[in-house]
């Protein structure tokens, strides 16, 4: 791995259930997350993913793409359009810099409506064996 790699994407279907458990795993129990009703009231068309949610699928394509034994030591992400249920969220990563066994990543997520994500992940890879 090198600066410049590109990472694979991860296509990651939008569902009401995944917006749904990821708010109530994250404990973010705003209306906006779960009630349809109440999501249109506020102007959403209709209820969407929570920051927390992001957070952990950015996660989740970073330890996919570099291996279980690899540490998130540092998320730093911004929201930009929203995920809605029938969303098709495409993540994509780019090495940024390799020092060592740390490396940083500067992820993207986009949607039908546009970038749902951008940030940067520092990562703690582990050594391989014999190395």
């Amino acid at each position: 791995m090198k600066a410049g790699d590109e990472l694979p994407p991860l296509e990651i279907a939008v569902t009401r259930t995944l917006i749904v458990a990821g708010a109530i795993a994250s404990r973010d129990y705003q209306d906006v997350h779960h009630d349809h009703e109440l999501a249109r009231a506020k102007g959403s068309p209709d209820i969407f993913m929570n920051i927390l949610t992001t957070n952990g699928l950015v996660g989740r394509y970073l330890t996919d793409c570099f291996g279980p034994t690899a540490v998130l030591r540092k998320v730093a992400i911004r929201l930009g359009a929203p995920n809605h249920p029938g969303d098709t969220m495409v993540l994509r990563g780019r090495v940024e810099e390799v020092d060592g066994d740390t490396a940083v990543v500067r992820v993207t997520g986009d949607n039908g409506v546009g970038r749902h994500v951008t940030g940067t992940v520092t990562l703690l890879l582990a050594k391989e064996a014999g190395a």
